[in-house]
């Protein structure tokens, strides 16, 4: 295959990396199965939060160090491979792709139910019931799949719109919430919530599926330009924009659900919409809050979702771990659009399912294991590649990756028994293919992995100077809102 049709192009700055990261983060979690949380630890949920966070901020920057080495279409299944070996790599590709597959299908359930929520709220009701459920989502992923074969330059200037919209939106929405916020709600919890370690570990797992995917733009690392400045930077933000983003919005449900009330949230498939009806807030805020969550929450994750496991599968074909037929380039919009479409018509299989809990829970499996590799494999790396350039090192990795595999081990102890066996049942497939990949392609290693060396170009003064000013603006910004976030559940207690 000619190497020029295998090749993608650098488009995407910091900008693109956080938003493209943090958009296929905040979304399905954050409105469902994350919101399903708060009904059932009522503000306890922050605990859970804050805890999710900090075993998300350390194996985030290992993948900013490895992020930086090895800025490679296919994130962890690059590291893996060159870190432990080729099968390893291949798992950890495989379950990426079925984590990121099965939040696509989530979100666009997600977005079809806040959708009818915006519709009816506007007097436009859909009917259907689970059948347009089913359509409209159906509808979503295939427009959003066009448009990721249409080129990066388009998925990116999405990303940007449909995040920017939903931080405004946002701030619009919280402004219409606060009169109706009651602080009484914080400092009385529910009678049910389990404090017991194996029911704190499992709603803490729940609460982190919101905050898988702090690695994502490692995916795309192909396509973004000074990688090894980019790259490190945006992972530096993502778990905090993450925490402060779920924090201030379960920090709001809370306050507009009295205590007693909590439970009904906690099977809610639009829980959101639920707790506005509870709290009898109905009309332009319920309006604001579904066009928020639908148009932008849900299409910035559902953008970046369909557009980033496809890397995972083109670098596997590529490598000879797949089928070659899924390394195709488009001519024109040098977008892997065989993998892309090939992991939509998957998408739709998993929507038609109509069921919110399994996707959580294959999604939460192939997430905690491909992790679970990652971590492993950037302390491989340092000793098989010690003399690998390493424009950012994290601190500590021959302590922190072993602890950090360790809880997620812990994590992924708390899943229930069909997600796990499904998850196993999935890698079996993948390491059957593989294998019969490998005996028909031949025991192929990446040239990307063993012999080309990425040359870390640093940019021109001005724009160097451009970047590092936005990295500031950023972080500046970020550091605010989780010191808001933190604050806004103690106010309760001083006042009270």
């Amino acid at each position: 295959m000619n190497n020029e049709n295998q090749q993608l192009k650098r488009s995407f700055g910091m900008r693109e990396a956080v938003t493209i990261t943090v958009g296929t983060v905040i979304g399905v979690g954050l409105f469902t199965t994350g919101a399903n949380v708060v009904g059932m630890m009522g503000s306890a949920v922050i605990i859970a939060t804050f805890v999710a966070m900090l075993v998300s901020v350390y194996p985030a920057l290992l993948y900013a160090e490895m992020g930086a080495a090895l800025p490679y279409a296919g994130g962890t299944y690059q590291y893996a491979s060159l870190g432990i070996g080729r099968p390893f790599g291949m798992l950890a590709g495989w379950n990426f792709i079925i984590s990121l597959v099965a939040v696509t299908s989530g979100e666009a359930l997600a977005f079809s139910f806040y959708f009818k929520t915006f519709m009816g709220a506007i007097g436009c009701e859909i009917p259907g019931g689970a059948t347009s459920d089913i359509i409209i989502a159906c509808i979503a992923v295939i427009v959003f799949m066009l448009c990721s074969v249409g080129g990066v330059e388009i998925t990116g200037k999405l990303q940007n719109g449909f995040m920017f919209f939903f931080w405004g939106v946002a701030i619009i929405w919280f402004l219409l919430m606060i009169p109706h916020v009651g602080l009484s709600n914080f400092v009385q919890l529910p009678e049910y919530v389990d404090f017991s370690a194996g029911g704190f570990i499992g709603m803490v797992a729940l609460i982190w599926w919101c905050f898988a995917g702090f690695e994502t733009c490692c995916a795309m690392g192909e396509e973004i330009k000074y990688p090894h400045i980019n790259i490190p930077r945006a992972l530096f933000l993502a778990p905090f924009i993450v925490f402060a983003v779920n924090a201030i919005f379960q920090w709001f449900m809370v306050g507009i659900v009295p205590t007693g009330q909590l439970e009904a949230i906690s099977t809610a498939s639009a829980p959101y919409a639920e707790a506005m009806s509870i709290a009898g807030i109905l009309g332009f805020p319920l309006i604001m809050l579904a066009a928020g969550i639908a148009f932008g929450g849900d299409f910035s994750t559902l953008n970046s979702s369909i557009s980033v496991p496809p890397r995972y599968l083109f670098t596997m074909a590529r490598d000879g771990a797949m089928p070659k037929i899924f390394a195709k380039v488009h001519p024109r919009f040098k977008t892997p659009y065989i993998a892309i479409l090939t992991l939509g018509v998957l998408t739709v299989l998993l929507i038609a399912t109509n069921s919110m809990i399994y996707i959580a829970s294959l999604s939460l499996f192939a997430d905690l294991f491909y992790y679970i590799i990652g971590i492993i494999a950037c302390a491989c790396l340092r000793k098989r590649q010690p003399d690998l350039a390493r424009p950012y090192q994290a601190p500590g990795v021959m302590v922190g990756a072993p602890v950090s595999a360790i809880i997620y081990i812990v994590m992924l102890t708390q899943l229930d028994a069909e997600a796990f066996w499904t998850g196993v049942i999935w890698c079996v497939l993948g390491l059957v293919i593989f294998f019969i990949c490998q005996a028909r392609y031949g025991k192929q290693v990446s040239e990307a992995l063993t012999i080309q060396v990425i040359e870390h170009v640093d940019p021109p003064a001005e724009e160097k100077r451009r970047m590092d000013k936005e990295f500031k603006v950023w972080s500046i910004v970020v550091a605010i809102a989780v010191i808001v976030a933190i604050v806004i559940y103690i106010i309760p207690f001083v006042v009270a």
